[in-house]
């Protein structure tokens, strides 16, 4: 909050308690709620308002959770999906975690920036506030240092509605902080994000789990076929 407080999509941070065990923020006016209807658009605010404006860590000592980083972003990606393995394996064919690995652990997945920026890492609409609909606030940050494309993807994912290549690629095309990223590598990215997703839903909002694997296959079949 403070790296960023120019961005009016956040909140102003008031007050840090001396043991960090809490910090005070401004209030933003409107709602949690999200109505899944407009999410092109909240995706397109998100980027451009925010995710735009993200910088790089000057004399950054790793990737991933900035309380606990590790020697690069895909030892970040790999320690995420063995961890969700715990949870989807008797969930989703065997092959799908191999199939996944095989993505994270791709040249391609270094491919981006030398250096992390610094993002919001808990980017999900339960962490949106809206005012009649449109996207006014982004709360509760719990910091990552990465790309900014994962920050795009976490929102992308967080919720099962419009998980179509369509609303993805719309979202991208405002993306200023792209690297050299095809269309093919953004589907890899969406797969990997959707599989961290899925261990999210079945561990808080399991009434979601169908959605969310129809989203699965769906994404399988287009890495498949390209």
């Amino acid at each position: 909050l403070d790296f960023y407080k120019d961005v009016n999509l956040l909140p102003k941070l008031l007050y840090v308690g001396q043991s960090y065990n809490y910090i005070v923020y401004s209030f933003i006016s409107g709602s949690t709620n999200y109505v899944r209807k407009n999410k092109k658009e909240i995706l397109k605010a998100l980027v451009q308002r925010l995710i735009n404006n993200y910088k790089t860590v000057p004399h950054s000592v790793g990737w991933g959770w900035a309380n606990e980083p590790t020697d690069s972003w895909q030892g970040f990606l790999l320690n995420r999906v063995i961890e969700a393995n715990k949870i989807l394996d008797s969930h989703l064919e065997k092959d799908d975690l191999n199939f996944v690995l095989e993505l994270v652990k791709s040249p391609n997945r270094n491919s981006f920036n030398r250096e992390p920026f610094l993002l919001h890492g808990d980017c999900g609409v339960h962490n949106f506030i809206f005012n009649e609909g449109e996207l006014c606030g982004v709360i509760d940050p719990t910091p990552v240092f990465g790309e900014p494309l994962y920050d795009l993807i976490y929102a992308f994912c967080s919720s099962p509605d419009d998980l179509t290549k369509e609303t993805i690629n719309s979202a991208a095309s405002h993306l200023i902080i792209k690297g050299n990223k095809s269309e093919q590598l953004l589907y890899e990215e969406v797969l990997i994000g959707l599989y961290l997703r899925l261990a999210t839903c079945i561990r808080h909002h399991p009434n979601d789990l169908e959605d969310y694997l129809k989203a699965w296959n769906y994404w399988k079949n287009i890495i498949k076929d390209t």
